[in-house]
């Protein structure tokens, strides 16, 4: 073999080799992990902003997640903002996830009800902040765990608010209606909750007791997550349900910063 033939046989070698990693890779990538850098504080202590996260799939593709698990899902809307906070590394990968969820983004938060939980905010005497009941107890884990009282558990009008606050504008303070104009904006909530939520915006999975408190209802094939730094968090409780399918998976390692490496804590 001359050292030409030798060349191009490594060549060819070489080639073959990388198109069988990015075959490998590619296939690692949308069935058993992925990566996920945080943008915001939403789940601040337990994660971090500019953490990355190194995502399991396996496990929630073959059980649902427990009350109490901290669960990757896609946001059932495309967020504009959160798209322009990703990286050009997670860009890329986005390409290889559904074809549906493309332009979407990945959220992270905590599971708070499955199909059929009633949910519903006590508050907390002397705390100004409220404790999560669902159907009727607080669940093991969150007896510590504090929300703020906002989006659908203020007012069961609140969904409908996000998808047209000029009906509501002239009922509502300046800074909430510019909030409102905000966030229908960034999402194109209208046209998210007449495609999509308004099945579920009534009385029969939103509605108020006798004292006047807001309790919600998840409906078959959905969740409900909140996010742990309760006052930062935009959670269902300002968007509404998520589907079951658009459930990625589970933070297993951070992997970002190198100085706090290590497996997550539930």
């Amino acid at each position: 073999m001359t050292p030409r033939e030798r060349f191009l046989h490594e060549l060819k070698e070489w080639g073959k080799a990388l198109i069988y990693a990015l075959i490998f890779g590619t296939m690692i990538r949308v069935f058993v992990f992925e990566t996920m850098m945080i943008p915001t504080g939403s789940m601040i202590p337990t994660i971090m902003p500019g953490d990355r996260l190194f995502i399991e799939k396996i496990t929630l593709q073959l059980s649902e997640p427990e009350i109490g698990d901290t669960v990757i899902f896609w946001a059932p809307f495309v967020d504009k903002n959160a798209l322009s906070m990703l990286r050009p590394f997670d860009k890329f990968m986005d390409l290889f996830s559904p074809s549906r969820f493309r332009g979407h983004v990945k959220y992270v938060k905590r599971l708070v009800g499955k199909p059929g939980d009633v949910l519903e905010l006590e508050p907390v005497s002397g705390m100004g902040m409220y404790r999560l009941k669902v159907n009727g107890k607080v669940p093991p884990g969150f007896e510590n765990r504090y929300y703020v009282r906002a989006g659908i558990f203020l007012t069961p009008d609140f969904w409908r608010m996000m998808a047209y606050p000029d009906e509501f504008k002239n009922i509502v303070t300046s800074s909430f209606y510019q909030f409102l104009k905000y966030y229908n904006d960034a999402l194109d909530f209208d046209v998210f909750y007449e495609e999509y939520l308004k099945e579920y915006d009534n009385e029969r999975y939103v509605w108020q007791d006798e004292s006047g408190n807001v309790k919600v209802r998840v409906p078959p094939g959905h969740y409900f997550f909140m996010g742990d730094n309760s006052r930062e968090s935009f959670d269902c409780r300002y968007f509404g349900f998520v589907p079951v399918e658009n459930v990625v998976g589970s933070p297993m390692l951070r992997i970002w910063p190198l100085k706090k490496f290590g497996v997550l804590g539930r």
